[in-house]
């Protein structure tokens, strides 16, 4: 009769899957009303022009335009759409 020794619990086996965050939209890409710029955690990327921040920090476009980032004197990285005359 084959015995085995009894194995103990293991405390690894758990992962949580990745959240897909970082820029969406390169700087001077096109961009449509309502689409995400930038999904992050906590502020690396502040809002300005035509551009709003959702309650878990995404950054949208509020206007159809080309993406802009400008930094900031104190280092801060703004994003803004500016309007393409058609």
């Amino acid at each position: 009769m084959a015995h085995h020794k009894a194995g103990g619990s293991t405390k690894n086996g758990r992962d949580s899957a990745g959240r897909r965050l970082g820029l969406k939209v390169c700087g001077s890409g096109y961009i449509t009303k309502g689409a995400i710029i930038v999904r992050q955690r906590g502020t690396r990327y502040y809002p300005k022009h035509n551009v709003d921040m959702g309650k878990d920090h995404t950054i949208f476009a509020l206007e159809d335009g080309i993406v802009v980032f400008k930094k900031s004197k104190n280092n801060r990285v703004f994003v803004s759409v500016d309007k393409v005359n058609s």
